[in-house]
């Protein structure tokens, strides 16, 4: 079986004109989360260190502030995309589509003088693609180690780029191959805590945008870098997904950027389901954190993993349940200002239990279950989340995004935000010209 090909074949035959609408609007809803979360997370340190060692150019913006070459500014850009924890994601693919992608759609558009149109269909292709190859690897590829943002994310950006660059056949069979073969990202840099789940996105932009223009110019890449003996496939998931009787792609009309959800809070999305839940009980029930005596989360294996009672960074306290879940209980809610140690959320941590249930580990990936029981001196209240809010089962709507990009960067007019209602008929280096002197603090 030929996944190779069946990329190949899917990223060129795909064109603007017979997307369905609700596709295209979904693709605008993604660009304007990422613009959201990519001009605040741009002020972040992880963001700022990794834009001070980028080198010159003018070709594509580098949102926050400055310009550099496509490869430089879809680093930045994809570093910038995902340092809040905050950016979109696939509950089934094990992945964050759009910290990856954008990045390396967005950097050409610019470098090659391309339409809001052409921008659209690439961000369709690769949020595909990627989200296609995280179901497929998944979860044997995650019980691995790997982090599907940095690995499934390079072949994502990689089909937005060829998309960009008009690239056909070979050259986007050897575009794909040098993706592949670059693919890396390990979840010990995430559950560390460290800087480096950061890096998996912006270096998944990079490696796409450097393998379409290497392939451009006749760089060959392995034509089965999927399915091959020694390939993606074979060495970071199981095997026999590389012989097995399904097509990675049956073409039809379901576009999975369609299920991709949007984060309501800025942290990992297996903590989210327990959040909803704790603050549906403190706000339905007017409790306040000093009656609390204890709180019980039953949740699933993997966010009950997520089990760090004595996070020391930042992102280690956003992939902290407890922590994060005694935040939300001490400020009513959670917040980027909001991750800062002190008594009263210590000593909410130090009384909430973490527990795997098995029912509830059943009904994961489909659902991503949490049944909390906030606990006081004289009561105890329940509440059960399947789905946390932003799944396409329970969908953010444009309204809620222009909020929280008002929230994320107060200092904007978000008149600008109208000329995303025109993504389509703009050009690109128009609309980041906009950007660039709308969007950058004074």
């Amino acid at each position: 079986m030929m996944y190779t090909n069946d990329l190949a074949q899917f990223i060129t035959s795909t064109v603007y004109h017979q997307l369905p609408d609700r596709v295209i609007e979904k693709a605008k809803l993604c660009f304007l989360d990422f613009l959201a979360i990519s001009l605040r997370g741009s002020q972040t340190r992880s963001a700022q260190t990794v834009r001070a060692i980028i080198g010159d150019g003018d070709e594509s913006t580098v949102i926050g502030g400055s310009r550099a070459t496509a490869i430089d500014a879809s680093l930045a850009n994809g570093v910038s995309a995902h340092s809040l924890d905050f950016d979109d994601g696939h509950r089934l693919a094990h992945l964050h589509p759009g910290a990856c992608v954008i990045p390396a759609a967005l950097s050409l558009c610019e470098a090659y003088d391309k339409s809001g149109k052409e921008l659209i269909n690439s961000i369709v292709v690769g949020y595909q693609v990627a989200i296609r190859l995280g179901m497929l690897m998944n979860p044997e590829h995650r019980n691995r180690g790997f982090h599907s943002t940095g690995t499934c994310g390079t072949l994502g950006a990689a089909a937005a780029a060829c998309k960009i660059m008009d690239l056909y056949d070979e050259d986007v069979l050897n575009a794909l191959g040098l993706a592949g073969t670059q693919a890396a990202g390990l979840l010990e840099s995430d559950h560390s805590g460290s800087m480096a789940k950061h890096l998996h996105s912006g270096k998944a932009a990079q490696n796409g945008v450097l393998s379409a223009l290497l392939a451009k110019d006749g760089f060959t890449g392995a034509h089965t870098i999927m399915e091959g003996k020694e390939g993606f496939i074979s060495s970071m998931a199981d095997p026999k997904l590389a012989n097995n009787q399904h097509t990675l792609y049956p073409y039809s009309e379901e576009y999975e950027i369609l299920r991709v959800y949007f984060k309501n809070y800025p942290v990992c999305r297996h903590l989210h389901a327990t959040l909803d839940a704790v603050l549906y009980l403190m706000t339905e029930n007017n409790l306040k954190s000093t009656e609390i005596s204890g709180v019980d989360i039953e949740t699933y294996k993997i966010a009950a993993e997520h089990n760090d009672y004595h996070p020391k960074t930042i992102e280690a306290m956003k992939q902290s349940l407890p922590v994060s879940t005694a935040i939300a209980i001490v400020k009513g809610g959670l917040k980027l200002k909001d991750f800062k140690m002190d008594k009263n959320i210590a000593k909410i941590t130090k009384k909430i239990t973490i527990k795997c249930e098995k029912e509830l580990n059943i009904l994961y990936p489909l659902k991503r279950p949490s049944k909390v029981t906030i606990k006081t001196k004289n009561q105890s209240y329940t509440e059960r989340i399947n789905l946390p809010w932003g799944e396409p089962e329970k969908p953010y709507n444009k309204e809620d995004l222009i909020s929280k990009f008002s929230d994320l960067n107060p200092h904007v007019n978000l008149n600008v935000l109208d000329y995303l209602n025109h993504l389509d008929s703009l050009q690109i280096r128009d609309l980041m010209e906009i950007i660039n002197s709308e969007f950058i603090e004074k």
